[in-house]
């Protein structure tokens, strides 16, 4: 059976004006991805903030939209492509928590998205050696420390140097893709998306008859972002992808960590910006890295954990839950435990400095992992 719905799932976002969020609205509306593509106008025009205009759209180019995922799937089993159904238990646990998250995407090779530390490194397409040197050294490390999977987009610059540093320390990478399956991009990269492929996966969620469009980098991001626990922005400029990338981990709720650079530096200045204006946590090492999620060492032992028992009825009252939420913002905390903000703000503080709790960016906290 979904075999048979795999056309519809990858026709929907081929509908012109359908994106990722809107395609998951009319699913869940109409009652299934095979229903959007039988239902009349009407039924779709009353989806609230679908309307007519939208409607027309689905109703016009959505016979076209399945004729072209019939030739998608020939191409994918021609060439031996898994896909993955954000409905279906194998999408990547981590991509499916993000709102805008493909409705299908498309895999060749081999690599667990659910693996337990997935790391993207991100940057400038005209990295420099510092920039380099920096990228190699943090792989390297984490390879030691942790052998996380490494994700990035096998651009120019930082995108390949990440990939290259995982493939030299026998780390699993995964390259997000702006273009169909069938076209590898930039071109002289093919050697290593071909590594990737024996120690990795490439991806995107563009078919092979998706035309090549520069716009793709930036929609591809949303990927990098969601896959990983954790996006670091090696180098980069006032602006770029890799910062389309931090925010779109920001607006996520994952961690983004960036290195300093000099002041006055033209592939830094975007890397210290997002320090100075709290999108970031700056770090100079794997230490920073193992700080900042929380995550220990395979070479040390484990910390004790905090002793609960040393906390008044409020802590405990804001650490339980912590425990249900997983993660909120500070104004909801405030609310739902009745805990005024002034005594709110100090108190996880302190929490804070007593490693129970981590803040995150845009004033939202979290249980810290230990």
């Amino acid at each position: 059976m979904l075999t048979e719905l795999l056309k519809y799932y990858i026709a929907i976002e081929l509908i012109p004006n359908v994106g990722s969020i809107t395609a998951k609205k009319l699913i869940a509306y109409c009652g299934g991805v095979e229903a959007v593509f039988s239902d009349s106008k009407s039924a779709i025009g009353k989806i609230t903030g679908i309307g007519n205009t939208l409607a027309d759209s689905v109703l016009s180019n959505r016979d076209e939209a399945v004729k072209t995922a019939e030739k998608e799937i020939n191409f994918i089993e021609k060439n031996n492509i898994k896909t993955f159904i954000y409905t279906e238990k194998d999408y990547p646990r981590r991509l499916q928590a993000c709102d805008d998250s493909p409705v299908v995407f498309f895999s060749k090779g081999d690599v667990d998205f659910n693996h337990a530390k997935v790391l993207s490194v991100v940057g400038t397409r005209n990295a420099t050696d510092y920039g380099t040197e920096l990228c190699e050294k943090i792989i390297a490390d984490l390879a030691v420390r942790h052998k996380p999977v490494i994700v990035s987009g096998l651009a120019y610059g930082i995108d390949v140097c990440a990939h290259k540093a995982a493939l030299k320390n026998g780390l699993k990478t995964i390259a997000v893709m702006g273009s169909g399956l069938n076209i590898i991009y930039p071109f002289s990269h093919r050697n290593v998306a071909n590594q990737i492929l024996q120690q990795g996966a490439l991806i995107t969620d563009f078919t092979s008859q998706s035309i090549f469009d520069r716009k793709n980098f930036l929609q591809r991001n949303r990927i990098i972002a969601g896959l990983a626990d954790a996006t670091i922005v090696v180098e980069s400029g006032k602006k770029g992808g890799a910062l389309v990338t931090a925010d779109i981990a920001v607006s996520y709720n994952r961690d983004v960590l960036t290195f300093p650079g000099r002041v006055g530096d033209e592939y830094s200045a975007g890397c210290n910006r997002l320090v100075k204006t709290n999108k970031a946590a700056l770090i100079e090492d794997v230490t920073d890295i193992e700080y900042v999620l929380g995550w220990i060492s395979k070479n040390e032992k484990a910390k004790q954990l905090p002793l609960f028992d040393t906390l008044n009825e409020k802590e405990m009252l804001v650490i339980n839950y912590l425990k249900e939420a997983d993660t909120d913002t500070i104004d909801n905390i405030s609310h739902m435990t009745e805990i005024p903000m002034s005594q709110l703000s100090a108190m996880l503080l302190t929490l804070e400095f007593g490693g129970y709790v981590k803040s995150l960016p845009g004033k939202s906290y979290s249980l810290k992992k230990l």
